[in-house]
């Protein structure tokens, strides 16, 4: 049975300012998460699933899910605030999703194969996916053993603000042990990369430490643990307005307490994507360079 891929693309992209999952930036009218999909049929992956809110379902099947009619198996599931709260009725002011690791969740009856879990608005590369398939034909049948695609730190990062990313602890094996998130992460004039701190100092990161960008991939038994871990959140914030359930919360609840082992699996790709409005220029310019250098065609679908 070939893996499949869900993408997150419920997000809000309030930093982006617009509904960046849909916007056009490939020669031929691409999204981001065309070529992901292109990438992913390469790779030997067999069906997509994507979460996406109930307000742009019209558009997002329209613009997306109709162009892959005859390429691919895909589904659509839906993240919704009252999704899976089990008696707890959020704040009626929060409008903010519970979060990627609940997000991840509305998959569980979409989904009964070893899968890979993507970010709508981040381009990962062609050798990333690659490296993720292969991992999860290797546990087909199994339990328990779960990896992540791994992006050296100074492959990740924008030129216009600070980002967030999961700084990975590695065992010498090559097996995650946490992911600690770091906030407002840059790059120097000098090529530095640094984390400021609440103090004011800086924290330097090494160029090669290697981070998480949401690259997950799990077997099924996973949404069991995650919806057990998210019952677990909502005791102790289900009527907070911000608070958020994340993968790595899950993922490092379970390292710990030796129910699963998590492979990093390593990638020479080079991260880009839309965090901030002034990156989509840049992100055009990737995608034109691709094409022109023939990693892609001119018109993927």
């Amino acid at each position: 049975m070939k893996p499949t891929l869900f993408i997150l693309a419920a997000g809000m992209g309030s930093r982006y300012g617009g509904l960046k999952q849909l916007d056009t930036l490939g020669p031929s009218g691409e999204t981001i998460m065309d070529y992901s999909v292109y990438d992913a049929l390469r790779a030997g992956f067999g069906k997509i699933v994507f979460v996406i809110r109930h307000d742009f379902e019209e558009d997002f099947r329209k613009k997306i899910v109709d162009k892959y009619a005859g390429h691919v198996q895909v589904e659509v599931v839906f993240q919704d605030l009252n999704a899976l709260t089990e008696g707890y009725s959020p704040d009626p002011e929060r409008t903010k999703p519970w979060g990627t690791g609940h997000a991840v969740l509305m998959g569980k009856d979409a989904i009964n194969e070893p899968f890979g879990v993507i970010n709508a608005d981040d381009y990962y590369g062609r050798e990333s996916f690659q490296v993720l398939a292969d991992f999860l034909r290797s546990v087909e049948g199994k339990k328990g053993e779960y990896c992540m695609v791994g992006f050296q730190i100074g492959n990740t990062l924008s030129e216009n603000g600070g980002v967030s990313r999961g700084l990975c602890s590695v065992s010498p094996e090559g097996y995650l042990t946490a992911v600690n998130e770091c906030h407002g992460i840059r790059r120097t004039d000098d090529s530095h990369i640094v984390q400021t701190l609440a103090d004011g100092s800086e924290a330097e990161f090494p160029a090669d430490a290697y981070v998480s960008m949401n690259m997950w991939g799990f077997t099924p038994d996973y949404f069991d643990y995650s919806e057990a871990a998210f019952l677990e959140f909502l005791k102790e914030h289900g009527k907070e307005l911000k608070s958020e359930f994340y993968i790595p919360t899950v993922v490092n609840d379970l390292i710990h307490s030796g129910k699963i082992t998590l492979k990093v699996e390593q990638t020479p790709s080079k991260w880009f994507g839309v965090t901030f409005a002034a990156d989509r220029d840049t992100t055009v310019a990737q995608f034109r360079k691709l094409v022109d250098e023939g990693v892609y065609p001119e018109k993927l679908f």
